[in-house]
């Protein structure tokens, strides 16, 4: 109202535009004279001008209303599912190939849907996701939280990686059991990858002696090739030149899955990519 009349100095076109009788706008001005304990406008010939504490006011309404003014389109573009904005993290790992086709896809049928990328550890993004920070994920192995709901997306045969030169490499199979006295490489704990190592060693009846830890599936495998411990790792996209990958008994696998919070409090541009999501990889 008060930058209104500072632009103007109205009351009868100010009331038009905010849509109001004019003695509503008297009103307004009286009632907030009388809230800071003085005039805010005096008459001015047939209109009103502001007073020092009437500009005041003007300004620090016009200051306010540029943040309110852009957090209100904020919260419209959240709403809005072809102008919202989605916060997806994920494995390292599923950045070559999963997340960057799906994407692509994604964007095709919704082109001003905005992305934020996290990637991380599996529980890093975990904890992101229960701060409000991730909106939707994708890692392994899925969650086991009640506070979060998933769907599968992908299946990933788990296997040995090996330098070519490895007494093993030969082999079309190898029992995990035969790896007991191996150095490995390896992610760092709090990586879903770990996880699973440790867990197929534990069955197997020993722990995995770790020479080298990493947060990249690309660095692990650069040290296998290096010649520094063997991997248990997801299957390789593509072949990895001076690595082979051989099947494990017992065979291994894991489920990628696309993990959201369960209350499903989502905002539509971020259910309209669980759905996709979960639609195109089914």
């Amino acid at each position: 109202m008060l930058r209104l009349l500072a632009l103007d100095g109205n009351v009868t076109r100010a009331a038009a535009v905010l849509g109001v009788p004019q003695p509503t706008v008297s009103r307004w001005l009286a009632a907030l004279a009388a809230e800071v304990g003085a005039p805010v406008v005096v008459k001015d010939g047939r209109g009103v001008r502001l007073t020092r504490v009437g500009q005041l006011l003007a300004s620090a309404a016009s200051a306010a209303m540029g943040p309110l003014e852009s957090g209100a389109r904020q919260a419209l573009e959240e709403i809005d599912p072809e102008k919202g904005r989605v916060v997806l993290g994920f494995l390292h790992m599923l950045g070559r190939s999963l997340v960057p086709e799906l994407l692509r896809a994604f964007r095709f049928r919704h082109p001003r849907v905005r992305f934020g990328l996290i990637q991380s550890s599996r529980a890093e993004i975990i904890a992101r996701m229960r701060s409000g920070e991730v909106d939707l994920a994708f890692y392994s192995p899925p969650p086991d939280e009640p506070e979060l709901a998933w769907a599968p997306v992908q299946r990933q045969e788990i296997k040995l990686v090996l330098p070519d030169t490895h007494r093993l490499a030969r082999r079309s199979r190898v029992e995990v059991r035969e790896l007991a006295d191996e150095d490995f490489v390896g992610l760092e704990r709090g990586f879903g990858m770990r996880q699973i190592t440790d867990d197929m060693c534990a069955a197997a009846g020993f722990t995995p002696r770790l020479s080298f830890e990493g947060q990249e599936t690309d660095t692990v495998r650069g040290l296998v090739s290096s010649g520094l411990g063997v991997a248990i790792l997801p299957e390789a996209e593509l072949p990895t030149p001076g690595l082979v990958e051989i099947s494990l008994t017992p065979q291994a696998s894991r489920v990628v899955a696309l993990v959201w919070p369960a209350h499903d409090q989502l905002t539509p541009a971020v259910r309209a990519f669980r759905d996709f999501s979960a639609a195109q990889t089914s």
